[in-house]
Parts: C-alpha cells; structure tokens; sequence
C-alpha cells in the first residue's frame, strides 16, 4: 500500500511549505525563488524545475491558484484551503522542535 501524496493529505515537505510562505502575498514564480533565498540569507534556493513542479502540484491540490492578469508572467497566490494547510504545518513543525528541544535538554 502506498503512501498518500502530502500534497493531498495536507502533510507537507518542505520545498512546498517554502513556496505557501511565499504566497501569502502573490507573487510570480521568479519572485518566489527571489524571495525565499533572501528571506532566508541564501539557506532556501529552489530552482525553476522543483519550483514549477512544486507550484503544479499545489495548485492541483486546490492549495494556491493562478491569478488572472494581463502580464506574461503567472502570479499564484494561496486559497483559504492553502492558508489553513500552511498553518497546520507551521503549528506541526513547532510541535516537531519543541520536542526536539526537550528530548535534547534531557540528553
């Protein structure tokens, strides 16, 4: 049995979390590699063919979607499903350091 992408139940990795963080603001594909690898002092670079695998699939899970324009460039930002998602990985990922950090204290 294999197991479900976390794209579609919701458990995220973390190119994917990256690029919801991005999109809490619209932004088009480049500024979203501009903006994760500044945010992050250079530590998060994502390059166009894991970003524009990675915008597919959110977008196929109902998590981002395109915005309508008139420029050539695609701008993406989060549904409220895609928000709600972001927001139980952050909470899930803290849950994960908090006990990290305990079991750590204790070793």
């Amino acid at each position: 049995m294999g197991r479900s992408s976390g794209f579609q139940s919701g458990d995220l990795p973390d190119a994917a979390l990256h690029v919801l963080l991005a999109l809490v603001r619209p932004r088009h594909g480049y500024a979203v590699m501009q903006f994760l690898e500044q945010e992050s002092a250079g530590t998060i670079v994502l390059g166009p063919a894991s970003l524009y695998t990675t915008l597919k699939k959110l977008a196929g899970a109902g998590l981002i979607e395109e915005l309508d324009g008139d420029d050539a460039r695609r701008v993406y930002h989060l549904t409220t499903e895609g928000r709600e998602v972001l927001v139980r990985n952050i909470e899930r990922r803290r849950q994960v350091l908090a006990m990290a950090d305990h079991i750590m204290e204790d070793a």
